[in-house]
């Protein structure tokens, strides 16, 4: 049996994410394959093609994927799910919306939010924050699992040999519809992929400080920025800023919190950076915990001084 990976895609090209899904299921063991579930998206298979560790590519082209609406996708995947015994996405908004409607589907137990495969049916995931590791077994004839990219390595783009298969795209289900998308265009990496992230607290005390402290560091650095729940939940910047068990989990190689005092919530979606810079005025700040180099100071006196600097 095979191992079947939803991409995440915009229909041209992969997102990051289904990388790191690849290196799961080349884990597991097996053949690899990829589902592009899209419209006009033809190129985003012929570059899943490429990707080291895929062997096929399943091209499922048509208007009820235009706008990736997960219960069209879900049908497209529970249509070929009989020719798999692994079906993995990656732990995003679209994984996440995805995956529970094929676990149900199929009537099948979902693993969520895997870190690690032990082997083809026993896998761990972060329970409790992560504060515990749950390692579960399942004796599912289909395991539909989310993956945590920030967990595995990204599969490499090119290497690969994969053929590509087109599938009759189903039709719409119309459980749902596609009503409009507001886009945030930035020139700053993207918050998930970045390899530098300047993230915000609520000790920045607003919207306005935390543009005016944190851009030029960030500018800097080339990073992307990124914000606790509570800097976000009181109005200092959008929810696609968020970084934390329910915003976005990012494991960049380097870290800067501040103004973030570090809450369980925050510390679950940032802990696995490789270098964590923090500073904050109180020096028994949670944050101190994981950070690698802590500066027990006045961000606003420090972070301007150290902008300078760079």
């Amino acid at each position: 049996m095979a191992n079947l990976v939803i991409a995440e895609h915009d229909h041209g090209s992969l997102k990051a994410a289904t990388l790191n899904v690849i290196s799961a299921a080349v884990e597991i063991g097996g053949d690899v394959h990829v589902l592009i579930a899209g419209h006009n998206a033809k190129a985003a298979a012929d570059a899943a093609a490429q990707v080291a560790g895929v062997s096929k590519v399943l091209l499922a082209d048509g208007e009820a994927h235009a706008h990736r609406l997960p219960e069209n996708a879900a049908a497209q995947i529970v249509a070929i799910a009989s020719g798999y015994s692994h079906i993995l996405a990656p732990a995003t908004p679209y994984g996440k919306a995805v995956t529970p409607r094929v676990a149900a589907l199929l009537d099948k137990a979902q693993i969520s939010d895997i870190i690690k495969v032990v082997d083809a049916d026993t896998f761990v995931r972060p329970i409790y924050a992560g504060n515990a590791y749950a390692t579960v077994k399942s004796s599912d004839s289909v395991k539909v699992i989310t993956v945590r990219g920030t967990a595995f390595g990204a599969a490499a783009k090119t290497g690969g040999s994969g053929a590509v298969e087109t599938l009759a795209a189903v039709g719409d289900t119309a459980l749902s519809s596609f009503v409009s998308s507001e886009i945030v265009k930035s020139e700053r990496p993207e918050l998930t992929a970045a390899k530098i992230v300047v993230s915000g607290g609520r000790g920045l005390g607003s919207g306005d400080k935390y543009r005016e402290v944190l851009t030029p560091l960030a500018d800097k650095l080339g990073a992307a920025m990124g914000a606790s729940r509570a800097a976000v939940d009181a109005g200092y910047v959008p929810n696609d800023y968020q970084v934390g068990q329910t915003g976005k989990i990012v494991a960049p190689d380097l870290y800067v919190a501040i103004g973030v005092s570090g809450a369980i919530q925050h510390l679950a979606g940032m802990k696995d950076s490789k270098v964590i810079v923090a500073i904050n005025k109180d020096p028994d700040a949670p944050i101190f915990s994981v950070a690698d180099y802590g500066l027990v100071a006045d961000l606003f006196e420090a972070v301007p001084e150290l902008a300078a600097k760079l």
